[in-house]
């Protein structure tokens, strides 16, 4: 209301020799010479509106850009630290200069793209320099997501590579849609066709050391206030959210100028 109001004024000033303390005066004493001036200028009150708009939009993503910069230069500086346990099961490069973590959700579409967006570009273009390191964030929301990410660890438990087939699986359209459809009944179908000692895997689907795996991922999610999925964590910078291949290579360039990263 006070920037319409301002944006009334305005338009007096322009059409009569007044000062603005006279207009403040006349409004106060008559308040519906507001309603007759808006009335008796439709059109100009309508376009100064959507100006206004259009300015304080820009303003605010002008100052959203900022913010997310200054925080960027931050993390940059004093990067997040993700545990890389003795036995964690990587992908690429085991101790490449770029170090991926993801936090993901074996449900989520946009983990799917993810994915295939990022994940495995970024394991191509970098090829020899990258280490993919895949935890956990099963949402409650996604009634598949956590046994999911069980079936995923107990099938690490006797061969990585059956878990990362298993979840390459998953991580497709099809994937997703048996997923929902069949519930555990297709997480068996995809361990059967990896290769998985079905025994052994339902033992150790509901273990201690399977439980307690996928709930530490969760609690280092939780620890960098990453909420939604996918989240990702590159060389200590933060990524939550699906963003573009091109946003992973201009932190790897900011790294790269602040001296932080080196490639071959």
């Amino acid at each position: 209301m006070k920037k319409s109001i301002g944006i009334v004024m305005s338009l007096l000033l322009l059409a009569s020799c007044v000062g603005k303390d006279q207009i403040k005066q006349a409004l106060k004493d008559d308040p519906t010479i507001l309603a007759e001036a808006i009335k008796a200028n439709p059109a100009e009150v309508m376009e100064a509106l959507q100006t206004a708009a259009q300015n304080a939009k820009a303003e605010m993503a002008k100052k959203r850009e900022e913010e997310e910069n200054k925080k960027l230069h931050g993390f940059i500086e004093n990067p997040l630290k993700p545990e890389i346990r003795e036995d964690e099961s990587i992908r690429g490069t085991k101790g490449g200069a770029i170090t991926l973590v993801e936090y993901s959700d074996f449900q989520c579409p946009y983990c799917t793209r993810g994915f295939e967006n990022v994940v495995k570009p970024m394991l191509e273009k970098y090829e020899g320099q990258v280490q993919f390191i895949y935890k956990h964030l099963p949402l409650s929301f996604h009634s598949e997501a956590r046994i999911a990410a069980e079936y995923y660890e107990a099938l690490r438990l006797q061969d990585p590579k059956m878990a990362f087939e298993f979840h390459d699986m998953l991580f497709t359209q099809e994937g997703q849609q048996k997923l929902r459809q069949y519930k555990e009944k297709y997480l068996k179908q995809a361990a059967k066709k990896v290769g998985a000692n079905m025994t052994k895997l339902a033992k150790d689907v509901k273990s201690e050391y399977v439980v307690n795996r996928v709930k530490a991922d969760e609690a280092e999610a939780r620890k960098f206030e990453i909420q939604g999925t996918p989240g990702f964590v590159i060389n200590g910078v933060p990524v939550k959210g699906a963003y573009p291949m091109s946003h992973f290579e201009m932190i790897i360039d900011l790294l790269k100028e602040k001296g932080k990263l080196k490639l071959n």
